[in-house]
């Protein structure tokens, strides 16, 4: 374990955390020159493993006022909901957002319609308040949770982009799961009496979409990535052929949808295991990816490495971060993704063209590293 990299992770975030409290998600690759809500949370998050709490506050604020900011779309889409009317990509509540807080709108054809990153805060924003005593917060910020929820019980079952920005045609479990992982945790909170006066009841909100998960989102005896959503008269079903993706380590950890040894789980991560994680190496996203010709993934080679610690498999998990220690450069920067062993090799040039190098360093990478970290000492 490596203690400088350890470091030097906590000060790459920190260095790359706005004055507005926003974390840019790659400071050296201009297409992540901004703050997503999901690589945002999760790197709030690791600030709260390592005891930066000032900076994940920081960052609860940003969202805070991103949301009030464009609150306003929410109840235009109620009231395009209630008359029937079509909404369009304008009136959604966008995913990735300026470091100072606004809706980035240069490149009009960015798949912004994303409900991940939604439920992502609210989770978040509950393990923060947990572990800091600071409900306080929770009041303060209670008209963005209320937002939030609101447009989430409008968005849930309406198609929209994957976690890595893909599939717009599909429901996505993941997706569904960080939705109702938030939602989950604000009816505790309430249920505690740590939430007062949000009027809303999400619990009920997030036992429907725990069923809807489990329901479709499961074919052959494991997870699946799509589902179909209900259209007219319709219901959703399965996409029967959907391959697996390593995110679906999500339901266990952080979201809490399945338990480590529940079968349906159980057969899930042996098919990342067989499929997605290369022996001595780390984790790919899935099999047909092409994205700078398919690399492993650094922060899913610590969720992996999250999940085997969860079912006791302490020696997998230090031998995943030994691997991740391994791939950070002189600076200590941690890539997206590692290109030794691609999936499609030809797709690697395509992409290097296009955008320049591989993101380094990603936040969300240090972040992920951070939190495998933490729970290996603690």
């Amino acid at each position: 374990m490596s203690h400088e990299l350890y470091q030097k992770s906590i000060d790459i975030i920190l260095n790359n955390q706005s004055k507005w409290g926003s974390y840019i998600a790659s400071p050296e690759f201009p297409n992540y020159c901004y703050c997503w809500l999901r690589d945002g949370s999760f790197i709030a998050n690791s600030m709260d493993c390592v005891g930066e709490y000032a900076s994940a506050e920081a960052f609860f604020h940003w969202v805070d006022g991103a949301i009030q900011r464009y609150s306003s779309k929410v109840d235009e889409l109620e009231r395009c909901t209630r008359e029937g009317i079509d909404t369009g990509k304008d009136v959604i509540l966008h995913t990735r957002f300026t470091l100072d807080g606004f809706e980035g709108t240069i490149d009009n054809t960015w798949g912004n319609f994303q409900i991940d990153g939604y439920g992502t805060w609210l989770w978040a924003l509950a393990q923060h308040a947990r572990k800091t005593g600071n409900y306080a917060l929770l009041q303060e910020l209670t008209d963005s949770i209320q937002t939030t929820i609101r447009y989430l019980a409008l968005t849930w079952k309406l198609p929209n982009y994957d976690c890595w920005e893909e599939h717009p045609e599909y429901l996505h479990p993941y997706s569904l799961a960080c939705v109702y992982s938030g939602l989950n945790e604000m009816a505790l909170l309430v249920k505690e009496g740590k939430l007062l006066g949000l009027g809303l009841d999400p619990g009920r909100l997030a036992k429907e979409i725990h069923d809807f998960i489990l329901g479709y989102g499961i074919v052959g005896g494991r997870c699946i990535k799509h589902i179909w959503p209900p259209r007219g008269d319709e219901p959703a079903k399965p996409v029967e052929k959907s391959a697996v993706d390593a995110s679906l380590l999500g339901m266990v950890y952080p979201f809490s949808v399945m338990e480590p040894h529940d079968p349906l789980m159980v057969a899930t991560v042996a098919e990342i295991d067989a499929k997605l994680h290369r022996r001595d190496g780390g984790v790919y996203r899935y099999r047909a990816d092409v994205y700078y010709g398919g690399g492993e993934w650094i922060l899913l080679t610590a969720w992996f490495g999250l999940h085997n610690l969860r079912l006791g498999k302490r020696d997998l998990a230090i031998k995943m971060m030994m691997w991740i220690e391994e791939q950070a450069d002189k600076q200590g920067n941690l890539p997206e993704q590692v290109s030794d062993h691609l999936l499609a090799p030809a797709y690697y040039d395509t992409w290097r063209q296009k955008w320049g190098p591989v993101a380094s360093p990603l936040l969300w990478s240090h972040a992920m590293y951070l939190i495998l970290y933490r729970e290996l000492q603690e």
